[in-house]
C-alpha cells in the first residue's frame, strides 16, 4: 500500500512567535503532518475553520536549521520575480528553526497529473513556461550560487557526514552506495553552460497549479545560479513516473529537442546526494 502523503495530527508545541502569528491570522484549527519532502525536518499543513489550507509550517534542528535559513533568505529575494509563499513568521529557539509561510493556491503538479491524466499535456506546457520564466530572472541580480562545483563540495560533505539516504536513490541506482554515486559523478564532465537562476529542486511536488496555470513554487532553499539543466533534469525525471511521452513533451516545450542526456545524467547523479 502506498504511504499517505499526509496524516492528520495535533498542533505541535510552538515557539511564541509562531503561535502569536497563527493567533493573529485566526487560523490553526486543523493540522496535518506532511509525509512528502521533509528532508530531515517536519512539515505541517495548517487549515482554517472551513478546512481551507492557509499556511505551511516547517521545523527542524541540526542541518535543517541552515536549510530553513537558506529558504527564508531566498523566499524574500524571490518575491519581486515569481510567486512564492509569504513569510508569516520565523523563529530560532533551542537549536531549532521554525518557518511559517502562507499557502499558495492550487494543487501540486503531482496531484493534478495523478488525478487528471487527461490534462497531462497542458500541465507539462504550463510547467515548461514557468521554468522558462524562472530561468529568465536576471542572473546578475542573484546573490546565491548553486553551481555544480559548489554542490559537489556540499555533496562530499553530505557523504562524509553520513547524511545521504541511500534507500531513496532512483530505481536505476537501487543498491548503490553514496560512494558509488560519487565515483560516477567524478567520471562525468562538469556542465559548462552559462548559469541562470535555478530553483534547485524543480519537482512535481514543488510547483502549484490552479485552473491549468502555475500559481507559484515552494521549497526554494536551493535557489541559485547554476546550469539550467539542474532544473530540467529533476522535472524530466519526475515526469518519467507518468510516462516517457511527457518527458519528450517537456523537452520539446523547452526547445531542447531530445535534450542533453549527459547533462541530465550528471544532475540526476548529483541530486542523489541531497
Amino acid at each position: 500500500m502506498d504511504q499517505p502523503r499526509e496524516i492528520p495530527c495535533e498542533a505541535p508545541s510552538l515557539p511564541q512567535a509562531i503561535a502569536a502569528a497563527l493567533r493573529d491570522l485566526e487560523t490553526g484549527h486543523a493540522w496535518a503532518c506532511s509525509m512528502v519532502g521533509q528532508s530531515g525536518g517536519d512539515v505541517w499543513r495548517v487549515a482554517d475553520r472551513d478546512g481551507r489550507t492557509t499556511h505551511f509550517l516547517k521545523h527542524g534542528s541540526g542541518t535543517v536549521v541552515d536549510a530553513l535559513v537558506d529558504e527564508l533568505a531566498r523566499l524574500r529575494w524571490l518575491v519581486p520575480h515569481v510567486p512564492v509563499p509569504h513569510v508569516s513568521a520565523f523563529a530560532l529557539e533551542q537549536g531549532s528553526a521554525w518557518l511559517l509561510m502562507t499557502a499558495l493556491p492550487g494543487e501540486t503538479a503531482w496531484e493534478v497529473l495523478n488525478a487528471h491524466p487527461e490534462r497531462a499535456d497542458s500541465v507539462v506546457v504550463a510547467l515548461a513556461g514557468f521554468l522558462d520564466r524562472f530561468h529568465a530572472i536576471p542572473a546578475a541580480t542573484c546573490p546565491f550560487t548553486a553551481s555544480a562545483a559548489h554542490r559537489l563540495h556540499l555533496a562530499r560533505h553530505h557523504i562524509d557526514a553520513g547524511l545521504v539516504d541511500e534507500d531513496d536513490f532512483d530505481d536505476c541506482r537501487e543498491g548503490w552506495t553514496a560512494e558509488q554515486v560519487w565515483s560516477a559523478l567524478l567520471a562525468q564532465p562538469l556542465p559548462q553552460a552559462a548559469p541562470v537562476v535555478t530553483h534547485g529542486d524543480f519537482s512535481l511536488d514543488n510547483i502549484l497549479i490552479e485552473n491549468g496555470a502555475v500559481t507559484g513554487c515552494i521549497d526554494v532553499g536551493r535557489v541559485g545560479l547554476a546550469d539550467r539543466y539542474q532544473d530540467i533534469a529533476i522535472l524530466w525525471n519526475c515526469l518519467g513516473d507518468f510516462g516517457s511521452g511527457l518527458q519528450a513533451r517537456l523537452l520539446a516545450a523547452l526547445g531542447e529537442g531530445t535534450g542533453d542526456r549527459a547533462r541530465i545524467d550528471f544532475h540526476l547523479l548529483l541530486d542523489e546526494l541531497f
